[in-house]
């Protein structure tokens, strides 16, 4: 019954384009995100959420009001779940038109007869793990959309248990939905906190069945602009001040090996993420990524450094340099005291018998915001794999543990009350 119901929320909510646009500059970048919030809406008043609301900027929160034995005379903690209207923008298609392959038999899999696209098992070998599931797949021109609505569909659809079945028990459950995640996590940065006033939450963004996550990048990154002089070649000598090649004199102050290409693991990076230039000027994106704090702030100040050559190296041009912290990691706000919130993620597992795979993941999630403002906030699996790409699939089997982890962790937390 509730596979049934995931797929139906699934195909319900992949339906409206959400993807995001980092060239906007507002938030939500897109309109599709903030149809989506509607469309949300809608549901969750008919499963009895209240203080429903959709910020201007495309939030969305609500509460499950607390539903305890009667007498109960004790305390139970104010938790929150947090997903994401986003889907990526990697150059594929806004339009994600996904299918579910049932029994999956083994061997390559045909994403799109038209126009040839396969997914195969050479080149993504966990397929072989979910032989016998029935799995979603994208048509190949697209991303699955599994990254985030898959996560969406998990709440939704443990919302409906919850209020079918009167004897399953909480406390206030809070929900938010926020946009443009996939471009700097832009809605949790938007969240009106007052109206999710939780002890912790969690979000449910990352991949494959059993994976935990409660250490995260610090995450920053710094534009460096070069204004130039143009001339014409004929009379350039000692006159023209080319931004290009400042830029370029830029990018070779960077270690070659602490690159995304070469890192794994909790290995920090600077990476040289583009390079824009004409005549006049240039600029130059950089990211920067570490698990350590201390060796976080060390890559921004390399990078300070280096701008200050560089406008010593080329006096006459004109170098500016800004650096914007972006998330934090997860684990520098974890404490002894507020730990517990993972505990729960453990023992909810070994409940539903799921092996947890711990990572520290290269990258964040919209709790890496949200941990900073005092609300500790872990992550755990959608279930889908190659999360960004059009070989992005979701396991039935893996898809219904996710959505069954949220409500162990609603039971096992209004059970401590």
């Amino acid at each position: 019954m509730i596979k049934q119901r995931l797929q139906e929320r699934f195909l319900r909510y992949t339906a409206i384009n959400s993807q995001s646009d980092g060239s906007v500059g507002t938030v939500p970048s897109t309109p599709g995100q903030k149809r989506l919030a509607e469309f949300l809406k809608e549901d969750l008043s008919k499963l009895g959420l209240t203080e429903l609301c959709i910020s201007e900027k495309a939030v969305l929160t609500g509460v499950l009001p607390a539903r305890l034995p009667v007498g109960f005379k004790g305390t139970v903690p104010k938790i929150g779940f947090v997903a994401h209207l986003d889907t990526v923008n990697v150059n594929l298609s806004p339009e994600i038109h996904p299918h579910l392959h049932k029994n999956y038999d083994g061997g390559d899999i045909c994403l799109n007869e038209q126009k040839n696209i396969w997914i195969r098992v050479s080149e993504h070998p966990e397929l072989k793990k979910y032989v016998g599931q029935d799995i979603f797949f994208s048509d190949g021109t697209s991303v699955l959309g599994a990254d985030n609505k898959a996560a969406i569909s998990s709440m939704v659809v443990a919302l409906e248990m919850l209020c079918e079945n009167k004897a399953l028990y909480h406390g206030d459950l809070y929900f938010a939905f926020v946009p443009d995640e996939e471009i700097g996590l832009c809605g949790a940065k938007a969240m009106d906190f007052s109206k999710f006033p939780v002890d912790f939450a969690y979000t449910i963004d990352c991949c494959e069945l059993g994976e935990v996550v409660y250490e995260t990048f610090n995450a920053g990154s710094a534009v460096l602009k070069v204004k130039g002089i143009p001339a014409h070649p004929m009379s350039a000598k000692g006159v023209l001040v080319n931004p290009t090649l400042v830029a370029v004199d830029f990018i070779n102050m960077f270690n070659r090996l602490e690159t995304p290409e070469n890192t794994e693991g909790k290995e920090g990076y600077i990476w040289v993420k583009t390079m824009c230039s004409n005549p006049s000027e240039a600029s130059v994106l950089l990211n920067i990524r570490d698990h350590d704090r201390v060796r976080y702030e060390m890559r921004k100040d390399y990078i300070r450094d280096a701008a200050e050559l560089l406008q010593k190296k080329h006096p006459r041009a004109a170098v500016t340099c800004q650096i914007t912290d972006i998330y934090g990691n997860i684990a520098d706000a974890l404490t002894e005291k507020n730990r517990t919130c993972i505990s729960y993620i453990y023992r909810a597992m070994e409940n539903l018998g799921i092996e947890p795979k711990t990572i520290a993941m290269r990258g964040g999630t919209d709790g890496s915001f949200i941990s900073t403002k005092g609300i500790p906030t872990p992550n755990f699996f959608t279930g889908a794999h190659n999360f960004h790409s059009a070989a992005e699939f979701l396991p039935m089997d893996s898809f219904e543990k996710s959505c069954r982890m949220v409500l162990e962790l609603i039971r096992l937390i209004a059970e401590r009350g």
